[in-house]
Parts: C-alpha cells; sequence; structure tokens
C-alpha cells in the first residue's frame, strides 16, 4: 500500500484540504493528514480543536487517518512507513518555498517524494489565514469550510469578542 502523508497546522481545515485529500485518494492507498502544532504560528484553535475537527470532517473517508506530529517532517514519514509527502500549491508564490521545503526532506531522505497538487480551480485563492481573516471582521466563510469548522470559527470568535468586551 502506498501511504501519503498530508503534513500541515490545519487552523482551521478548510474546502481546499478536502478537495486535496479527496484527489489525493486517487493516487495513494491510505493519507494520514499530520497536523503540526505550531505554537509560532499562534494558531487560532488549540492541537486538540483541530485535531476533533478534522476527524469530525473527515469521518467517512476510507484510508484517511488523523495524527499530531512534532519534529522533523521526514522523521515522522519515515516512522510511519510513507512513500510521499503530499503539499499543495495555490500560486507561484507558495512555489518558492515549497520547492526548498521539498529539496531539504530530499536531502534528508532521498527515498521520501514530495507531491504538489493544485487544488480545483474554487480553492486556488483559499488559505486557513484568509478564513481566520475574514471570520474576524464578520464575513461569511460559507462554502470556505465544512460547516463543523464554520460553526466552531463562529463559536471561537464570539468567545474572543465576549473576553475583550
Amino acid at each position: 500500500m502506498k501511504l501519503a502523508i498530508y503534513p500541515g497546522t490545519f487552523d482551521p481545515i478548510t474546502n481546499g484540504h478536502l478537495d486535496l485529500i479527496e484527489r489525493g485518494l486517487r493516487i495513494f492507498d491510505e493519507i494520514i493528514i499530520a497536523v503540526a502544532p505550531s505554537p509560532k504560528k499562534q494558531p487560532l484553535f488549540t492541537l486538540e480543536e483541530r485535531l476533533r475537527l478534522i476527524r469530525e470532517v473527515v469521518k467517512d473517508c476510507k484510508n484517511v487517518s488523523i495524527e499530531a506530529f512534532n519534529g522533523l517532517l521526514v522523521d515522522y514519514v519515515r516512522n510511519r512507513k510513507g512513500v510521499a509527502i503530499i503539499r499543495g500549491l495555490r500560486a507561484v508564490s507558495d512555489f518558492e518555498y515549497e520547492l526548498q521545503m521539498a529539496l531539504m526532506n530530499r536531502r534528508l531522505d532521498m527515498n521520501i517524494e514530495t507531491v504538489f497538487m493544485m487544488p480545483s480551480e474554487e480553492f486556488s485563492f483559499l488559505t486557513s489565514t484568509i478564513v481566520k481573516e475574514v471570520a474576524s471582521f464578520g464575513g461569511s466563510v460559507k462554502g470556505l469550510v465544512p460547516d463543523v469548522v464554520e460553526a466552531a470559527i463562529k463559536e471561537k470568535f464570539k468567545i474572543i469578542e465576549d473576553i475583550v468586551e
């Protein structure tokens, strides 16, 4: 079985992420969504909240599992016996950073491939950061994230708003 790892912070998971997962399953037998804690990014959702939301969103997807990971990605992929890392490319601006990471990962372990996937056109602009920005100003994120994530975002910003007042 060919196992791919789809790493990220997923803060929050978007319909663009789901698009890549669904399309990745056409190539790979199994995908592990590997969620990084990323305290440097100051995530909106805790690691536990992100894991819970992702599990809820992909609960009907066969051959998809969710795990938290820390440390070097190539070590994690090797330990899980993965053959590839899935990375999304939305625009040329993503390419330089992703290429550098892919080349470094290859240097660390030449047996692990990085597979770049472009999202469907309707999600080519979509990032978790944009979703959070829009939601923080009260804008609608319907259609950009799964319904359960939309509700969690609304609740999170309501709590933040209540604290500020």
